[in-house]
């Protein structure tokens, strides 16, 4: 199985840790979106999109590229993110735009991290030291869960 892990990472480098160790640990190809050439999605069998939260949002080089994507049949794919809060629901926005381009989302992981965008500038920011080595092996579970089934 071929898997491209496309990422957005802009402040803290969070997402892109996260992504580097799921993409290791499954030998992964992995891309920042904003260098991606969306002609060699084709490549790959499974797709992750990762990217930081900003606003309860995905960063917008990810909401940008899945808006360009024609419907890629048969592709899975699935969904990763980090935040100050580190919740889960932020994922599913994407997971639902994917669905619309024809992707079959087969799993989604989310985590805390470090997060002073925004109002937590103010207090010096939160979810301090986060990713940590405890979320680095739950991401690289997660990854190997998916290849293997």
């Amino acid at each position: 199985m071929k898997v491209l892990i496309i990422y957005s990472s802009i402040h803290h480098g969070n997402t892109e840790k996260v992504a580097r160790i799921m993409a290791t640990s499954i030998n992964a190809d992995i891309i920042d979106a904003k260098n991606l050439k969306i002609d060699i999605l084709d490549e790959y069998d499974l797709i992750g999109f990762g990217s930081g939260i900003y606003y309860g949002k995905f960063h917008k080089n990810i909401l940008n590229l899945i808006d360009k994507l024609s419907r890629l049949n048969n592709k899975k794919a699935f969904v990763f993110s980090t935040s100050g809060l580190g919740k889960p629901k932020y994922n599913a926005p994407i997971e639902k735009e994917l669905k619309k381009h024809d992707f079959e989302i087969i799993g989604s992981f989310a985590c805390k991290g470090y997060d002073t965008f925004g109002p937590w500038r103010l207090f010096g920011g939160i979810a301090k030291g986060r990713p940590n080595d405890k979320d680095f092996q739950n991401a690289k579970k997660f990854a190997e869960k998916l290849v293997s089934s």
